[in-house]
């Protein structure tokens, strides 16, 4: 990607067919999903006596589904067709939300969240296929378009959250049952037949072969230490603050157009200069500095610390993929396969072990000390030896932005 960021970004807003437009918003919605629960996690536990382990259950429950998911995702797409493909993940996601709104107690709820993660996993593996296919501008514009909807989608999802949830827990999954219907109808109506299925497919354990390659494989598991911080930010600091639905919500829409920012603008930049492999390195390793600082017991602290994470992460959520997909010989959907299913493995991990290590510790801010050494280990497989096999920064950008 040019790093010339900000100009095609605006050109990729204009005159775009309405099957972009409708993807994005979709896609919107989908990306929602990642931070809603996040402003309402203790409502939720009081709501349905839950713990905070039983809480944050609901993060591991979808990622873990969507972490399996994403093996099977590409071969259903080429076999069936992106519509189908996508049509069956909003579908399964309006089902999803919708009844969770109705859930009983926390065992129904994180089951559902399963079947959430599902239905993320068969849209989010197809939409961007579907915007870059149907976008006008060419493929830059595109990537930019779906990067620019992933950010704003992080950013309401606490938000919407916070707003809902301070009526009640159950109305954050309504509202998003609600949106999710609407853009399932407009994907129905207005997304173009599969007319051309590809007869290719892809092993499920062709993914994990590409794992045997040394570069990918230590891409992949500091991948998955980060996300383990990540989620660990997501999961947890709700917890350690204790404010209430709004004040969450408005923390982590701070966070969230801060992941937008650095995401769309600043990782191209930083990329240029410094080359992925490096400026991987370089941010996880910052990453890591502001784990351990916010092992410091200030909520205000606190609160400044993850906001400002939002940059990093931005950074590395593209950047990691972007050294992924340079790093390996192997077909990009089968190398990306692999390393995705590693790095979400790190964030199901996070979210059923956070809270167990701030009661073992008996210190509500450990699990951050835990991130900031699994970031540091990151940053030591990052500058390993090994060099690149090719450079393919635009399709790099077009999985990493697929991934998130």
């Amino acid at each position: 990607m040019s790093t010339e960021a900000h100009p095609r970004l605006l050109d990729a807003l204009k005159g775009q067919p309405k099957q972009v437009w409708i993807t994005a918003f979709a896609a919107v919605i989908a990306f929602m999903g990642i931070g809603l629960v996040d402003p309402i996690l203790l409502s939720i536990a009081k709501g349905l006596n839950a713990s905070p382990s039983q809480v944050t259950l609901l993060f591991a429950s979808y990622l873990g589904v969507q972490v399996v998911a994403m093996l099977v995702t590409g071969a259903c797409s080429a076999r069936f067709g992106a519509k189908r493909t996508v049509v069956t993940g909003l579908a399964l996601i309006v089902i999803a939300t919708a009844v969770c709104a109705m859930a009983g107690d926390i065992g129904q709820l994180i089951a559902l969240r399963g079947l959430w993660g599902l239905g993320n996993a068969f849209f989010i593996a197809t939409a961007l296929s579907v915007i870059v296919g149907a976008a006008s501008g060419g493929q830059k514009g595109a990537i930019l378009l779906y990067e620019a909807a992933l950010g704003v989608g992080l950013a309401i999802g606490p938000l919407l959250g916070a707003l809902l949830g301070s009526i009640s827990w159950r109305g954050p999954f309504l509202g998003t049952a609600v949106l999710m219907a609407v853009g399932l109808v407009l994907c129905v109506v207005f997304l173009a037949k599969d007319n051309h299925l590809q007869t290719e497919r892809i092993r499920i354990s062709d993914p994990l072969r590409a794992l045997r390659h040394g570069g990918l494989l230590r891409t992949s598991i500091g991948s998955a230490l980060y996300t383990f911080a990540f989620f660990t930010v997501l999961a947890w600091t709700p917890f350690v603050l204790g404010f209430s639905a709004i004040n969450v919500g408005l923390v982590f829409f701070g966070w969230g157009l801060a992941v937008a920012v650095a995401g769309v603008f600043l990782a191209p930049k930083l990329a240029g200069k410094l080359g992925e492999r490096h400026a991987t390195a370089l941010s996880v390793l910052a990453y890591a500095v502001l784990m351990a600082v916010l092992i410091v017991p200030s909520k205000p602290v606190v609160v400044v610390l993850v906001i400002v994470s939002g940059l990093v992460s931005g950074l590395l959520n593209t950047l990691f993929t972007g050294t992924a997909m340079s790093v390996s010989p192997a077909p990009r959907p089968v190398a990306s396969g692999g390393y995705n299913f590693c790095r979400w493995l790190g964030g199901a991990a996070a979210a059923i072990l956070v809270s167990h290590i701030a009661e073992w510790t008996g210190f509500p801010h450990a699990p951050f000390l835990v991130a900031a050494v699994c970031c540091v280990i990151a940053g030591l497989l990052l500058l390993g030896r090994g060099k690149d096999q090719r450079t393919v920064p635009e399709e790099a950008a077009l999985v990493g932005a697929e991934e998130l």
